[in-house]
């Protein structure tokens, strides 16, 4: 499968933000509203585009996930482009309902596919434990956990997680997609109002895979499992009962990498290979 945009086109790259509350998710749906359909009818709009316009996104966010830097691209005609380029950004402003902005819009390097040509995802999963509830003022962007939660506990739970490895046990299954994710980085810390931060980056995430690895690292912090409890769990590569899929308000979309310019085709083309661990 090439990236090569078709002639007389330009693909466009698009830096945004959203707050999940209202969305049922990233991805378009005929009755719901979501962020890609917002985006796409704000774009035809704005542009008086006689075709439909058709994102694709680094990271599909599921229902009530936000972003604070999620990217996303679509190919334009090259005139529409040439001629409205310098006014699209506030266009949108204007167009776009408050809950979702686009922070940049700029023609793509040559290769560049927001999905594929991605090396790495950066989240962020907020836990409030305070015996009086969270924040009033951050409660759609934190859990609130009733039992006080051990950071260090959880840190030595998550160092036998990181690298690659098959997270069946924490993705929901889908047809004919892998579970094999190479986790970058697990790291939780406690902010200056208390609350405690979990940063997960990775190659790639499966459905639900931060929101269930929370869940089993929230096990280990409030005293319920041993540190070893979420490893033997990804060990077995099947879901555990025991491990809630956290809700989804607590995590947000923070950053997405990519490489150099003259690196994204290849990282697209590698990216589309299915994925297998080593034998042995």
């Amino acid at each position: 499968m090439s990236d090569e945009v078709a002639p007389g086109r330009v693909r466009v790259r698009l830096d945004l933000s959203y707050d999940g509350k209202d969305f049922s998710g990233w991805a378009r749906q005929t009755e719901r509203r979501t962020v890609q359909g917002e985006l796409e009818a704000a774009i035809g709009t704005v542009l008086r585009l006689a075709e439909p316009v058709e994102l694709t996104v680094a990271g599909r966010t599921d229902a009530g996930v936000h972003a604070r830097g999620q990217v996303a691209h679509v190919d334009l005609p090259g005139e529409v482009w040439q001629r409205e380029a310098d006014k699209l950004l506030r266009r949108l402003a204007g167009r776009l309902p408050q809950d979702v902005r686009v922070r940049r819009v700029a023609a793509a390097p040559e290769g560049f596919n927001a999905r594929f040509s991605a090396v790495w995802r950066r989240y962020a999963y907020r836990v409030g434990d305070h015996p009086g509830g969270v924040d009033p003022l951050l409660r759609g962007h934190v859990l609130w956990h009733d039992r006080p939660v051990d950071v260090e506990l959880m840190n030595r739970a998550a160092e036998l997680l990181l690298g690659e490895h098959d997270f069946a046990a924490y993705c929901k299954k889908r047809e004919g997609a892998t579970t094999i994710r190479t986790l970058q980085l697990l790291r939780w810390t406690r902010t200056a109002d208390g609350v405690a931060e979990a940063t997960v980056r990775a190659d790639a995430f499966c459905h639900n895979m931060v929101r269930a690895l929370v869940g089993a690292m929230i096990l280990v912090g409030d005293g319920h499992r041993p540190v070893d409890f979420p490893a033997r769990v990804l060990a077995g590569r099947v879901r555990d009962s025991a491990v809630n899929v956290v809700r989804p308000h607590g995590l947000t979309l923070e950053e997405v990498g990519y490489p150099a310019d003259d690196a994204l085709a290849a990282r697209a083309v590698e990216a589309r290979n299915r994925r297998t661990l080593p034998a042995g």
